[in-house]
């Protein structure tokens, strides 16, 4: 039976149909963490208009974090499950640093066509559900953040929850 995940933002829900075919180990990371809860109270920290929504940093939970937001993670990494899903609006995509076997909970949503990351980013599935909250989440204003990148929202975007469902 396959799964979804549902998650719920301030803007209303977003449901992601996952890709177990190609990146077996990151849906399996994603749900698990989704189960105990370790993305409720998180945000989306970095919005980069027209690319993509990045939130799953535990950190995100802390404002006394911020100028950290974006380093933080479960406390282990999976290695990278590159793959010819082609990284189009919608999918959802693993966030890493330059270490392709970085990943570990931070995550992405593409905002438009970013096809340059094929291959060296692990796309593991897609929005089915909820694009109109997936634009209103890339259309929140940004100001400079610590990396220099004019991409911080600059009202919070929290995650509620994430929750793992049957699909229909």
């Amino acid at each position: 039976m396959s799964e979804q995940a549902i998650i719920k933002t301030a803007h209303g829900e977003m449901t992601i149909e996952f890709w177990p075919d190609v990146a077996p180990k990151t849906v399996e990371n994603f749900k698990q963490l989704a189960q105990a809860n370790f993305y409720d109270g998180t945000a989306f920290h970095r919005i980069v208009k027209g690319f993509m929504i990045q939130g799953g940093d535990p950190l995100t939970k802390d404002a006394r974090q911020e100028n950290r937001w974006g380093t933080g993670g479960p406390g282990h990494r999976v290695k990278a499950e590159f793959n010819n899903r082609s990284h189009v609006r919608g999918v959802i995509s693993m966030a890493r640093s330059q270490d392709p076997d970085s990943a570990g909970s931070q995550f992405f949503i593409c905002l438009a066509d970013a096809k340059f990351l094929d291959g060296n980013y692990t796309a593991f599935g897609k929005l089915v559900d909820g694009d109109d909250v997936l634009e209103a989440i890339g259309n929140t204003p940004t100001t400079v953040g610590s990396g220099g990148e004019k991409s911080r929202p600059t009202s919070r975007v929290q995650v509620e929850s994430i929750r793992i469902v049957s699909a229909p």
